[in-house]
Order: C-alpha cells, then structure tokens, then sequence
C-alpha cells in the first residue's frame, strides 16, 4: 500500500475485513440448486428466462410474492419472466384457469398479488366458483365473460401446456425457479424463499456470464 498513511492503510484493510466477514457463500449445486439433465437453454442471443412455478393455493408462494417483486423490480433488461401456475389436481387447474384467464383478458398484472391476498389473508376462498365471480364483479369484471373466457379452448389449451413444462423440467412441488433452461432451485432447496430469490440472482449472473 505504497502511498497511504498508515491510518489510511489500517480503514481499507478493515473496510475489506468486514465486507468479507459479511459476503454470502455462494450457492452451491445438488444443495441449493439443480442442474438440469438434459438442459434446456433458450436461443443464442435471446433473453435468460426466469420461469417461476407456483399454485394460487400454496401458503409459500403467497409468502414468495414480495420477495419476487423486488427481483423482478431489479432485474436487468436481458431478463425475461414467466409464470406458469401448477395443474396437477381439480384444485391448481382451477386457479390455473383462473390465471390464464386474468391474463387474456388483460387483469393479470393489476390482480396477480390479489389473488394470493384475498384467498389467503381474507379468506375469501376463490376456489369456489361463487366466491370467485363475486370477487371478479367487485374488482371491476364482467364475471360472466370471464367465465366463458376461463372455459375457452384457448385457456384450457394454455393449461395443458403448462401442466407439460412440469413434467418437461422436472418441477416436483412449488414456488420452483428454472434459470435459463439449465438451473432449477426452489424455496425447500434453497432454504427459504428470500434464499430462493437470492439463489436465483446468482444463476441469472452465472448464466448472463457463461453466454459471453
């Protein structure tokens, strides 16, 4: 440290002592999160997809939804985000219609965390069709051509494929993140589901890095 003041020397030495006192170790494979085999990488050039699996029912995925919006708040322009809800029993095909609904007809975005919250916080049991069209009134929708549109070809079409990207990438419980095509973690692998956004950041970097 040619040049410096001992005092000068002794704050760099210290500041650099407690940034690696306080640096996370790096999430590790087969712990924190999965290879996948075969992996299933998106087009060269295009963007590193974050796909999130998850179940308007699930407890952990309500308790994941304010961690994602501030990845998502955060994530860079070379990131592209999909959500693709569980439909493996009456109930998730449910919400999945539900879903893919609310996204056809332009809602999802402004109802997306609505959902979670008035099903789970308000219990207002949105499984029910009854409850679910009364809650769709009283947030400014036409329930009976949200119904139709939930019923349509196109959106139980929507569901079919999505219920094939489970079995395609493996994804056995929710909320699960596959990065890229090549990485998966999810809230019991990594340990928590802030840990699981945490894990995710580092697989968008590890992948933006193995693309140059």
């Amino acid at each position: 440290m040619k040049g410096l003041t001992s005092r000068a020397a002794a704050i760099i030495l210290l500041i650099a002592g407690c940034a690696l006192a306080n640096a996370q170790p790096l999430p590790i494979a087969g712990r924190d999160y999965m290879l996948l085999d075969p992996p299933r990488p998106a087009a060269p050039g295009g963007p590193i997809e974050v796909i999130e699996f998850f179940y308007y029912g699930c407890p952990v995925c309500y308790e994941a939804q304010p961690h994602i919006a501030r990845w998502q708040a955060s994530a860079a322009s070379d990131v592209s985000f999909l959500r693709i809800p569980s439909a493996s029993s009456e109930s998730q095909e449910s919400f999945a219609l539900t879903y893919y609904a609310l996204e056809a007809s332009g809602h999802l975005e402004r109802l997306h965390w609505t959902v979670y919250e008035n099903h789970h916080f308000d219990d207002q049991r949105l499984l029910d069709e009854r409850n679910l069209l009364d809650w769709l009134e009283r947030n400014g929708i036409d329930a009976a051509a949200f119904r139709k549109l939930r019923d349509s070809a196109e959106v139980r079409a929507r569901v079919a494929k999505g219920r094939a990207a489970f079995g395609a990438y493996g994804v056995r419980a929710v909320p699960t993140f596959v990065v890229d095509g090549r990485f998966l973690t999810s809230a019991r692998l990594a340990g928590g589901v802030k840990e699981m956004m945490d894990v995710v950041s580092y697989l968008v970097a590890r992948a933006r890095q193995e693309r140059r």
